[in-house]
């Protein structure tokens, strides 16, 4: 059964870095009383490495090391987003709850199914398949998954270079290192979602 999902604000931080100057938001109080809120898919302070930054509602990753979301995919056919909002090492994915957050570039074993910033996906530190465009500051990433393959998209462009022989329970991931900044979405997405695909929607048993 599908799920409305609803944010929660909070404001995570780890470490000392240039990105701490952005803002984290506040809540606030209207005097009603307010229904239980599920929880929103976010970036997982409890699953990054020991000097990456998570701000903005866990939307947000920067300092140096990788993070996963909170949430696996178990639907069918899921869809997320990442805007490089700042250049440097960077990379994004699907990952296992035993890949190294601290060890980079992400997709040295095969725990990880990841992207790097040259524009390649690489798996097991052996390149798996090539973007016709390499992404750059500014553009928005899109990763489709359907346990069969995963998809990418620049600004909304499919990218036509399936990876697939992934085997497992994934987590969505995500690294930056050498300035780089990422924001993340799992819903209110930069572009329309592939046919088919959705949000990734939190299990039952998981709340």
């Amino acid at each position: 059964m599908r799920k409305n999902v609803v944010g929660k604000p909070e404001c995570i931080m780890s470490g000392s870095f240039c990105c701490l100057r952005w803002c984290c938001g506040t809540g606030f109080n209207s005097g009603h009383e307010r229904l239980k809120e599920l929880p929103s898919v976010t970036l997982d302070t409890s699953h990054m490495g020991n000097d990456v930054v998570i701000v903005k509602n866990g939307r947000r990753i920067c300092g140096s090391g990788g993070a996963l979301a909170t949430a696996p995919i178990v639907q069918n056919k899921a869809y997320f987003e990442a805007k490089l909002q700042q250049r440097g090492v960077w990379g994004l994915g699907l990952a296992t709850q035993n890949t190294d957050l601290d060890h980079l570039p992400m997709g040295r074993s095969a725990e990880s199914w990841v992207l790097r910033s040259d524009g390649k996906v690489y798996s097991n530190d052996e390149e798996q398949a090539k973007l016709a465009d390499v992404p750059q500051e500014g553009d928005v990433i899109g990763i489709s998954y359907d346990h069969v393959e995963m998809n990418f998209y620049v600004n909304g462009k499919n990218q036509h270079c399936p990876v697939t022989r992934l085997k497992g329970t994934f987590f969505p991931t995500f690294y930056v290192d050498d300035g780089a900044v990422m924001d993340v979405a799992f819903k209110e997405f930069f572009f329309p979602v592939p046919p088919g695909y959705d949000a990734i929607m939190i299990e039952q048993s998981l709340l």
